[in-house]
């Protein structure tokens, strides 16, 4: 069952696909054959700037989390043979603090719909009845609906497909290391150890290795939600540590 069919759903999709050529339309006198490129980059930035909100929220939340972590861990250890009494030591600690230990999923959740909707823009052939005229569009003279995997199986792609595609992914995989990167201890976005999980070394190899797989789906999806991914990826890394900025982990953590 594809959900993007439902009625309710499929005019939301094409309410953001018309206001999405729209802007394209706008922009073709200054940008040329780049417009359609240049509205996915703008509407993307409009869209992660909307949800600056749920970001600095879970920023709020991860602190809170490194903060209480060694009081939870004494809990744990308080504790042990009895979860029950855990249960409501946590949820009282938790309580007296004045969050929960859900802060910060909540908005995460409700942003899952405006992200949703804005992909499917970028990857459906489809839309409202009639064919994404988005994917027709170019960058660089490529189509907005190539993808690596399609130009691949298509043969020996041309050297503006393989040059387009190819600093894409590239682009993707960089950003995508500089995340891992900067969450190893010392790095920008690195959990002090107090708050960290017994597991955290074997963790961080595994989130890791979770930043280049939007380079692998970058492989897989047309070339206009391959810049959506490069355009969110880069703003996310940005994001995250510009608010790690504002909201330290390890002061709290002492403190």
């Amino acid at each position: 069952m594809d959900l993007f069919a439902l009625p309710p759903v499929a005019a939301v999709l094409g309410g953001a696909y018309h206001a999405l050529m729209g802007l394209s339309h706008l922009l073709e006198p200054a940008l040329g054959a780049g417009a359609a490129a240049a509205a996915v980059v703008v509407v993307t930035l409009a869209v992660r700037a909307a949800l600056i909100p749920v970001g600095v929220s879970q920023a709020r939340a991860e602190r809170t989390r490194v903060r209480l972590a060694p009081r939870i861990a004494e809990l744990q250890r308080r504790h042990r043979k009895d979860p029950e009494a855990l249960q409501r030591a946590t949820m009282q600690l938790y309580a007296d603090e004045g969050t929960t230990p859900l802060a910060g999923c909540l908005p995460m959740l409700l942003q899952a719909p405006v992200v949703g909707v804005i992909y499917a823009v970028f990857v459906h052939a489809q839309i409202a009845g009639q064919a994404n005229a988005l994917l027709g569009h170019t960058l660089f003279g490529v189509p907005l609906g190539t993808s690596v995997v399609g130009a691949l199986s298509a043969g020996v792609p041309d050297v503006a497909t393989a040059a387009v595609l190819g600093l894409l992914v590239l682009a993707v995989a960089l950003v995508g290391e500089l995340t891992r990167r900067a969450t190893l201890p010392g790095g920008l976005l690195a959990v002090p150890a107090a708050g960290a999980p017994a597991g955290a070394p074997g963790m961080r190899r595994a989130l890791g290795a979770l930043q280049f797989v939007t380079a692998v789906v970058a492989c897989v999806v047309p070339l206009a939600a391959g810049l959506y991914l490069l355009v969110t990826v880069a703003w996310t890394l940005v994001q995250r540590i510009l608010l790690r900025r504002r909201f330290p982990l390890d002061a709290d953590a002492a403190g």
